[in-house]
């Protein structure tokens, strides 16, 4: 299959052929459709990031595709269902303080090194290999939709935020301008984002006020 291959920082990546992945137990392989491009991946790339990450890898954080293989403990995943893999990785051997990965960006401490091994390569490739349960169901989406939903994960960073932080029906949130580009307002029903995209020659209200 075809990837775009991070050989070295400081370089381009390189698109060449690479190995197929084998999904094995616990394992799914997925067509990839979509996958997000995060505003600093040229930071990564460069190394000024400084990322745990062995090279040569395959850079992407995630994408969205259809399952073309999983292993033989998959029981309701099918070969063409729309998935979207969540690059959030942990250590099965600890559910209270697991280790952690970034497929296809970075690693934390010597255990997640140690898992990046096998989960390292994301989803800038024809193919990825993510644990069955990165794989999420999406049911039956339109293709040309298929990079909105790679996008997700940009929205579940903040609405993680918001749960962690205990947030209730009816508050209001303001998130300045120079460390994200989200605000929101919660109401009872559901939860409403107005995304205000801030660039440095464009001049934004910080959000709208509250009706």
């Amino acid at each position: 299959m075809k990837a775009a291959v991070l050989k070295e920082f400081g370089r381009p990546l390189s698109v060449e052929e690479v190995a197929e992945p084998v999904p094995g137990t616990g394992e799914v392989v997925v067509d990839v459709v979509a996958a997000p491009v995060l505003h600093y991946t040229a930071e990564v790339i460069s190394g000024v990031r400084r990322y745990l990450l062995d090279l040569p890898a395959i850079l992407g954080t995630g994408a969205v595709g259809r399952v073309r293989s999983a292993g033989p403990d998959a029981t309701k995943l099918r070969p063409g269902d729309w998935v979207r893999c969540d690059p959030t990785v942990r250590s099965r051997d600890d559910a209270v303080t697991p280790d952690i990965v970034l497929q296809g960006l970075t690693a934390r401490g010597d255990g997640g090194l140690a898992l990046q091994r096998h989960f390292r390569n994301g989803g800038f490739a024809e193919r990825i290999m993510v644990p069955t349960e990165n794989a999420a169901p999406l049911g039956e989406i339109d293709e040309a939709d298929a990079g909105r939903w790679a996008a997700l994960g940009m929205c579940l960073v903040p609405y993680g935020g918001l749960l962690d932080g205990g947030l209730q029906p009816g508050e209001t949130v303001l998130v300045s301008g120079a460390t994200a580009r989200r605000c929101g307002r919660l109401r009872r029903d559901r939860l409403i984002w107005c995304w205000i995209c801030c660039r440095r020659r464009l001049r934004s209200p910080p959000c709208a006020r509250p009706r």
